[in-house]
């Protein structure tokens, strides 16, 4: 079984509340429909009424069971506002300075997300990366003994030799440029609990380079990936969170435990990861998006890491099943663990 249907079965026992910012693009409504149809949970579209229900009435798409919220009519405006401005960040705001802020989607949504209104937040559609992530940063707290927002996204293959049953997460792909190697070890860690989270397997973190364990290698970036790695060991062992990584590993290593033979490499990682890390967002977003235009294998994300709640920010160019299948990754990150893998998993 593929892993968006397992984590659809999942989410039919456990619905969730997802709100879409840009709740008048084709491809949001697409995505709603399907999720709402499936029975995983109530889409909440943001936007203008009139349009929206005109656009699907165009495309031929049900709204039922879709909620549609216009935040400049919206009775939770009040509220949210007043919420709003219990932020410290926010605190010298008037009231109608504040309800300003929250007339921009992005900033109601997120606001939706960090009052529980909403389980989880999918973005990106139509807004540049960083009018959408701006709020959430500003917004909603980040995880315990974790720095730094990036993202992950994941690829669910048809090959299950590789990864996780065929399922591999990348990172980071979308968030920051040139991370340094503290950057790159919360990325590290964040992306690991994802993949714990949403498959309940060891994750088998691979720190990526252009080479595999060069002991005399002085190349910032092989340097930084060394250095990255140790750090993420500290990280994990203060947090308690048990999982592999290793690096610096060249992605044929990290993946092929035949080439992992052949190089001499021995570690849990070698040839068995199903997380991969990357040493900047230039080598990142090239390889994700070869991949999505070469194989064409389905996509899910990104999904950002180190908030602590789920969130995600696809990329302009992701079609209605990418987002759709997004849609059902942050709702199962809003399922607490023990309910989404129950126990009967791990007697299988």
């Amino acid at each position: 079984m593929a892993l968006l249907e397992r984590l659809m079965e999942r989410l039919r026992s456990h619905p969730k509340r997802i709100v879409f910012p840009e709740g008048g693009d084709p491809r949001i409504l697409q995505a709603a429909r399907e999720f709402a149809k499936n029975n995983l949970g109530v889409p909440i579209l943001l936007g203008d009424r009139t349009e929206i229900k005109a656009k699907a009435a165009a495309l031929g798409i049900s709204l039922e069971h879709i909620r549609i919220i216009e935040p400049s009519r919206s009775d939770e405006m009040e509220h949210l506002a007043g919420k709003f401005r219990g932020l410290q960040r926010f605190s010298n705001l008037k009231a109608k300075e504040a309800e300003d802020y929250l007339l921009n989607n992005n900033y109601f949504a997120t606001m939706m997300l960090a009052t529980g209104q909403a389980s989880a937040l999918v973005s990106g559609a139509t807004a540049s990366a960083s009018s959408a992530i701006r709020p959430l940063l500003r917004i909603i707290p980040l995880q315990k003994e974790v720095d730094t927002v990036s993202s992950v996204q994941i690829l669910d293959l048809d090959d299950s030799t590789l990864g996780i049953n065929g399922t591999l997460f990348l990172g980071d792909c979308a968030v920051i440029p040139q991370p340094d190697e503290k950057q790159i070890a919360d990325l590290a860690l964040t992306a690991a609990g994802i993949c714990y989270h949403i498959t309940n397997e060891r994750p088998r973190v691979a720190m990526l380079a252009f080479s595999s364990k060069s002991s005399n290698s002085r190349v910032p970036a092989i340097m930084r990936m060394k250095a990255a790695t140790d750090l993420c060991h500290e990280k994990a062992r203060k947090l308690f969170f048990d999982f592999d990584v290793d690096g610096e590993l060249q992605v044929d290593a990290a993946l092929n435990p035949h080439v992992a033979e052949a190089k001499g490499i021995q570690s849990s990682v070698a040839g068995k990861a199903n997380v991969l890390i990357f040493p900047s967002l230039n080598a990142g977003n090239i390889a994700i998006k070869m991949i999505q235009t070469i194989a064409r294998c389905r996509t899910y994300g990104p999904v950002l890491t180190g908030l602590s709640k789920p969130a995600a920010e696809i990329s302009r160019g992701a079609n209605a099943h990418d987002i759709f299948g997004t849609a059902v990754v942050v709702g199962c990150q809003a399922i607490d663990q023990q309910l989404l893998h129950p126990t009967r998993d791990h007697a299988q």
